[in-house]
């Protein structure tokens, strides 16, 4: 790997490889898990804002056209799983520099590809994609002008989350919360606007939560870009070459592509899962269940699971930087017992009290909440296995090792659970529990499987593979 420009930095903090381990994994977890969390209810928000003022069509359409717009910039966005492995090995070695290329690097590519790929590829195609997952007319729709402005206006957002992934693995885990606080509070003023439409703001409907977004967004990280080369925060842009590093590059795509792939089979899977629910009897009934049971209610437990993630992932591969392993394995292992006890507490919630929760956005006809309401008894023990899985996927992915994870996700998120809902399909007339219990399987199996590779320790010996600068 690099050597270290100095066995100290001015900006980097140290205490993540030089402290406990416990207080490192939480200073970087709670500010992310918060900012998910606020940010997960921004997403709640336009749900509930959408199923009140469009209805459950409104609804199955925010869900239908998000996964979707997850499918083509999950490839885009993989540059940043690799950024964030050279970045906090740099950072665990105490390589301001290296941080700073690896971080403008990521900027430049993420620039030209969503100008270039995401806005023209994803207009052209949303009318194609939606007809894939076999929406109803209605959701139809609404979806597709929700999807356009995604896919044109997606830089802003793009940007969001690259540069909160820079600082976080950095180890600065409080400016991207109080970005995402500002980044929610703008979606929500825009989105009450432009729903409903207030004043001189028209009423879009279903396309005023896509356009609320993509102008919080835009906002936020023209914000972040200024700060970025003021020289202010722990990455630093002042005097980046805007020429490409293709060693830098080439290790972005080496680390990077096997997330962005991970994240393809598994959002590919969701649109195919929506497709399954999509033949059932009350096809608009349980798509927006799920859109609603799945996607908003079980981030009640992916909030935490995906925030701990991100803290095993800095922790562990700026400890793996600092050559400290050992450091590495016990941070997953804690992040993991975090995550179990929220997921407990959640679970709880859903077997308790699902007609209240569904009830916050506007699920009250019946055979809505009857199908809801299973959902969410499934999904009660699959956030226990969906937590663990996420926070031992960080320690891979956060010490280099991005391609187990893809080959877990092939077997547990695609191959099992659309292979069992295949041949139930085939079989018989296909059933909202036969899809939840694919859920299940598939998150019992890359649970399992997570554990596994990350306990065989083969990351330890992973190297950047990048030349003594």
């Amino acid at each position: 790997m690099a050597t270290p420009s100095a066995p100290t930095s001015r900006k980097i903090d140290r205490s993540i490889v030089e402290g406990p381990v416990g207080p490192a994994v939480w200073k970087v977890a709670w500010p992310t898990v918060l900012q998910n969390v606020i940010s997960g209810l921004q997403g709640m928000i336009d749900h509930a804002l959408v199923g009140n003022f469009v209805g459950f069509a409104g609804n199955a359409a925010i869900g239908v056209g998000f996964q979707i717009f997850l499918v083509v910039m999950v490839f885009i966005s993989s540059l940043f799983s690799g950024m964030g492995v050279l970045v906090a090995r740099f950072a665990g070695a105490g390589d301001e520099a290296g941080v700073n290329k690896a971080a403008s690097q990521a900027f430049l590519l993420a620039l030209m590809l969503s100008v270039g790929v995401l806005a023209p590829v994803g207009y052209v195609l949303s009318p194609t994609l939606l007809g894939m997952v076999n929406a109803s007319a209605a959701v139809q729709a609404e979806a597709l002008p929700y999807l356009r402005i995604m896919f044109v206006f997606g830089f802003g957002l793009m940007m969001f989350f690259m540069l909160g992934g820079a600082l976080r693995s950095a180890g600065d885990a409080k400016t991207p919360l109080r970005l995402g606080v500002a980044l929610t509070i703008g979606n929500i003023v825009f989105n009450v606007l432009l729903i409903r439409g207030y004043g001189p703001f028209p009423e879009m409907g279903t396309a005023g939560a896509a356009a609320g977004m993509m102008i919080s967004s835009a906002l936020v990280s023209v914000y972040a870009i200024w700060k970025l080369f003021s020289g202010a925060w722990v990455i630093d842009f002042r005097g980046m070459s805007w020429k490409p590093d293709w060693e830098i590059i080439r290790a972005l795509f080496r680390f990077g592509l096997p997330t962005g792939v991970q994240g393809i089979a598994m959002n590919i899977a969701g649109v195919l899962l929506l497709r399954f629910i999509g033949s059932t009897a009350q096809s608009a009934e349980a798509q927006a269940a799920y859109a609603v049971g799945y996607t908003e209610l079980f981030s009640l437990v992916t909030w935490t699971s995906v925030g701990l993630m991100g803290a095993a992932a800095t922790v562990a591969g700026q400890n793996l930087g600092a050559g400290f392993p050992d450091r590495s394995r016990d941070a997953v292992r804690i992040a993991a017992r975090f995550g179990l006890g929220i997921a407990i507490v959640v679970g709880a919630l859903f077997i308790t009290i699902p007609d209240v929760l569904l009830g916050l956005f506007g699920m009250t006809e019946p055979g809505v909440l009857r199908i809801g309401r299973e959902l969410l008894l499934f999904l009660s023990l699959s956030g226990l296995f969906i937590t663990v899985a996420l926070t031992f996927t960080g320690g891979l992915q956060g010490t280099g090792d991005t391609r187990s994870p893809l080959y877990i996700t092939l077997v547990s998120q695609f191959a099992l659970p659309i292979g069992f809902l295949t041949f139930m399909q085939s079989t018989q007339q296909l059933q909202t529990w036969h899809v939840w219990s694919a859920i299940l399987m598939g998150h019992a199996m890359r649970c399992l499987l997570s554990v596994w590779r990350f306990e065989q320790g083969k990351w330890r010996k992973i190297e950047l593979g990048l030349q003594r600068r």
